[in-house]
């Protein structure tokens, strides 16, 4: 073998194993991403809604019990755009949608990124029922795009993308697949082990579901019910067992969310957490917002399911462990 042939081979082996392969094995999965991205966009664009930005870096999070948001300087990196977004709403904005990173503190795991990629989009004078079928469409939309078809595979079984989707109750699921009533795990302060637990590993296996009519008590910033006040318009849709997305009917009273926000605050400082400043600029400008409907989709999320692939470090370009 010629020097000058074997100094090429040991340039090559050099460059194989300087290599990042995590990395770059995860290239097609990447252009797949890529491709839903596009697809998301083109589907709002051609649906009417205008594609918007808002801060990152904000003074004030929305209190929530279980929800941590990361500190930057004196402010915080938003865990979701949504109060920026209800603002536009509130100045005029019908229907608007974006596409951003978020950050939340203490989250990582196959599902969880503490950065990650999340989707909302909200409508004017809509309820939560129009979300749904916003889900519905979008989702079959993009899988066509995509190129796989109405169906999917996810964890071995084969999902039917096909409308209509199942639409099960709170009340229904806790009937269907616990032993305890809603009622019952509020109580004994067991309702989020047992959803997770006991409901969530059977929702979405053969067709995608919506689990809809949370609790008030989780009631978030979504209106109540108007023809039962124990109930949210709150719905949260899952595929193949994993949890997509989370939509309501929007809160527009700002008392009643200001209310809302000191009792998570005492959870969180019950719990020994940060207690969060209130958002008084958005509460100042809610009362201004119409009737309106919005929603979170975690895009990583959608990208694993839709390449059945087995967590969700095979979807994105790095994770945590790897910067």
């Amino acid at each position: 073998m010629t020097p000058g042939r074997v100094n090429f081979q040991k340039e090559l082996k050099s460059r194989f194993v300087a290599k990042n392969w995590p990395l770059a094995k995860r290239q097609k999965a990447l252009q797949q991403r890529a491709n839903i991205l596009q697809g998301i966009r083109q589907y709002f664009i051609e649906n009417g809604y205008l594609e918007v930005e808002t801060p990152h870096r904000i003074p004030a999070p929305a209190p929530e019990s279980h929800i941590d948001a990361t500190p930057s300087g004196t402010w915080f990196l938003h865990t979701s755009p949504e109060l920026c977004m209800k603002r536009m709403m509130a100045a005029g904005y019908g229907k608007i949608f974006q596409i951003c990173r978020c950050w939340r503190e203490r989250e990582r795991g196959g599902l969880h990124l503490p950065e990650f990629t999340l989707l909302e989009w909200y409508r004017a004078e809509a309820g939560y029922h129009s979300l749904m079928e916003d889900c519905e469409g979008l989702i079959q939309d993009v899988a066509a795009r995509a190129g796989l078809g109405k169906k999917i595979i996810y964890r071995g079984d084969e999902i039917d993308l096909s409308k209509p989707w199942e639409r099960i109750s709170v009340k229904e699921a806790f009937r269907c697949y616990t032993q305890s009533s809603v009622s019952e795990a509020l109580k004994r302060d067991t309702f989020d082990e047992i959803v997770v637990q006991d409901i969530e590993p059977r929702l979405g296996l053969k067709k995608p579901t919506f689990i809809y009519d949370y609790p008030c008590e989780r009631g978030a910033l979504a209106r109540l019910k108007q023809e039962d006040q124990t109930v949210a318009e709150r719905f949260e849709l899952y595929i193949g067992g994993v949890e997509l997305a989370n939509g309501f009917s929007e809160l527009v009273d700002p008392e009643e969310q200001r209310r809302r926000f000191h009792y998570e605050n005492a959870n969180r400082q019950s719990f020994g957490k940060t207690i969060y400043p209130m958002p008084d600029k958005f509460l100042a400008e809610l009362d201004q917002m119409p009737p309106s409907a919005g929603i979170a989709l975690g895009v990583d999320r959608l990208v694993m399911v839709l390449l059945n692939s087995g967590m969700i470090d095979e979807v994105v370009s790095f994770t945590p462990e790897e910067l």
